[in-house]
């Protein structure tokens, strides 16, 4: 798989750097969701582990290491992510135990004489004793070990993390080269800026929203939430149907479309879910701020309907506005 292009200055960074074999011990690779931040992360491995090397730094993918990489058996990459629970369902952090596990590993010789790759993914997610155990493998780097990092949320990893690595982040292409990248993969213009502006100019959240119907979807939820800021529906069934059916794609989109108003709002535009400028402008951007608070709490084992129900409950209503 090749790189997409915004992501072609990040490599030609990275690229020299393999060559000489002067990687950082710790290397943060962050971004928006969509991005292909993982697709980086892996190229960055592969070649760091290639045997011989190709054009502008890439692994060769006939070489052993290659071979076995591909494979997923090769004893020099170590994987840290998210597991599953006894009840089989993926748990919502990494734990103190995985990276213990790692720093045991990483303790242990090349299996092949050369580096150690580790992949933690997603770093954000460690649960703060994690985080913590990290920090003293970081504190403790071996010269033959590099610790690949990738959040979407650098934020929330502790500053003595961040500061211990080489960071990169990934941010959004400008318009242009994004509609041109999904036509490229075979978007039509018309449709590559529609969804390209209903995933905020996320060109790779974008092109999976043109294979699975996502403009609808987005269209379904501004319905919801005009008919309920209007009082002709009721929060209890809204919340009801979202947790059915893709809750966290529905209150992505919904966060979206309150930003979408606050702004239409606040440039003097008319609105679309009938709320005015003024107080409605503050609750709408209160509510995207809850609503992505929200988003966080459904990966975790709390009820989703509930957390829905509440969030639902404080949007803004026309007939107040």
């Amino acid at each position: 798989m090749s790189l997409q292009p915004w992501l072609m200055p990040t490599w030609k960074l990275l690229a020299p750097r393999i060559g000489r074999g002067e990687l950082p011990h710790a290397v943060l690779i962050s971004g928006p969701r969509g991005l292909g931040k993982r697709v980086l992360a892996d190229k960055l491995i592969a070649a760091a582990l290639c045997e011989q090397r190709g054009e502008q730094g890439f692994a060769c993918a006939s070489c052993r290491a290659c071979q076995l990489l591909a494979a997923g058996s090769h004893p020099d990459r170590v994987l840290v992510t998210l597991e599953l629970r006894d009840d089989g369902k993926v748990r919502s952090d990494i734990l103190i135990e995985q990276i213990r596990a790692l720093s045991q590993r990483l303790a242990l010789s090349s299996q092949f004489g050369g580096l150690q790759l580790a992949l933690v993914d997603p770093a954000d997610r460690m649960n703060a004793s994690a985080a913590n155990a990290l920090l003293k493998t970081l504190e403790e780097p071996s010269s033959r070990t590099i610790i690949v990092l990738v959040a979407d949320d650098p934020a929330r990893l502790p500053a003595t993390i961040r500061s211990r690595c080489q960071r990169f982040e990934i941010k959004l292409p400008g318009q242009a080269e994004a509609c041109a990248w999904l036509e490229r993969s075979g978007l039509d213009a018309s449709l590559a800026r529609r969804v390209l502006d209903a995933s905020l100019g996320n060109p790779g959240l974008a092109l999976q929203a043109s294979q699975q119907g996502v403009l609808e979807l987005k269209a379904s939820c501004r319905s919801d939430l005009q008919a309920l800021g209007q009082g002709r529906a009721q929060a209890l069934q809204i919340a009801e149907n979202w947790v059915a059916d893709r809750p966290d794609e529905r209150l992505w989109h919904a966060a979206v479309i309150a930003r979408e108003e606050s702004e239409r709002l606040a440039n003097g535009g008319e609105g679309q879910l009938g709320l005015q400028a003024g107080a409605g402008i503050a609750e709408l951007a209160a509510w995207f701020a809850a609503a992505n608070r929200t988003r966080q709490l459904l990966s975790s084992q709390v009820r989703s309907d509930l957390v829905l129900l509440d969030l639902l409950h404080t949007w803004p209503s026309a007939r107040r506005s």
